[in-house]
């Protein structure tokens, strides 16, 4: 039989370094959320109504959500009755315990199989939000294990997002299939996976206009990318991807619910977890969606578009007592 093997001293020092980086980069949230629950939780206050208002009024104000923050809450307070909770530092544990529950399906790091070739990538989300930085790190994250990559430029609303993603490409050594502002983005997309195809690489990642949500005729024009897609690969696009900015809150639910109507999302980036007080949205986002979360971003770096591990975000968030 096999022994159960363990980390190295090398291996423990990295993960304890990137853990401690991941803290760093979510001090915003930490000021907010974190530090509030550990003057709430680690001190010697009684289980009473008092103390578990304040609990959810803290989890609201970090975005958990309402229906997500009631369910934190009766899982505690259940304990509670049950006195399985005795006092205040094991309600801060139960409460770990109780995000990592929700969190922990949604850890799906992308994978990119041996087949199909071209796996394609479409990547969608509101302006602002970051997708071009997210979509130039993944590429170079790609390229990095290995795989060829060819990135579609059919954000054609605006010539700004065509010279971003042209910027990233030649940087990164990565072939840009693009064409004129106001090209037709369906056509695009055409051209480029000719071009994969013909090139014989591993990854194709559409780049897609940032458009508002709520705009009926952009969210058509992703529908009509999808089917063009289709047409040269039935089973594509193979990984829907939408890039959400953490800071906005709420709202990113609504702009989930669209996108997921026009193209079925199958993943979710959020980024700018680094600048926002908000980080408990993450948490909503799982329970309400169950959708996997790719990837966070917590920062400019190339090494700040990070797999989402559920445990290390939670450790990070609320560091065990």
């Amino acid at each position: 039989m096999n022994q159960p093997r363990h980390p190295n001293q090398t291996e423990t020092k990295r993960a304890t370094g990137l853990l401690g980086r991941l803290r760093d980069k979510l001090a915003v949230t930490q000021r907010g959320f974190t530090r509030g629950l550990s003057d709430l939780l680690l001190g010697n206050r009684a289980l009473d109504g008092a103390l578990f208002e304040e609990l959810e009024t803290l989890l609201l104000s970090a975005d958990v959500g309402m229906d997500t923050t009631r369910f934190l809450m009766k899982g505690i307070t259940d304990q509670v009755t049950r006195k399985e909770l005795k006092d205040t530092r094991a309600v801060y544990q139960a409460l770990r315990r109780g995000i990592l529950s929700i969190l922990a399906p949604c850890q799906q790091p992308l994978a990119i199989p041996a087949l199909p070739r071209p796996f394609v990538i479409m990547v969608v989300g509101v302006n602002g939000v970051g997708k071009t930085t997210t979509i130039a790190k993944l590429a170079n994250r790609l390229k990095n294990n290995g795989l060829s990559v060819t990135l579609a430029a059919a954000d054609t609303f605006r010539a700004a997002a065509i010279e971003q993603l042209k910027t990233w490409a030649e940087r990164l050594d990565i072939p840009v299939i693009a064409q004129h502002t106001g090209a037709d983005a369906a056509a695009v997309v055409h051209d480029a996976l000719s071009a994969t195809v013909a090139r014989k690489s591993d990854v194709l990642i559409v780049d897609t206009a940032g458009r508002q949500h709520t705009q009926e005729g952009l969210m058509d024009e992703l529908k009509k990318i999808r089917r063009v897609i289709k047409k040269t690969l039935p089973d594509g696009p193979h990984e829907a991807l939408l890039v959400l900015d953490a800071g906005t809150g709420q709202n990113a639910l609504s702009q989930l619910s669209h996108f997921r109507e026009a193209v079925g999302v199958s993943g979710l980036a959020l980024t700018k977890l680094d600048g926002t007080a908000k980080g408990g949205i993450l948490i909503a986002m799982a329970r309400l969606t169950g959708l996997p979360i790719r990837f966070i971003g917590v920062g400019e770096g190339a090494d700040d578009l990070r797999d989402f591990i559920a445990q290390e975000y939670v450790d990070a968030l609320l560091p065990p007592p």
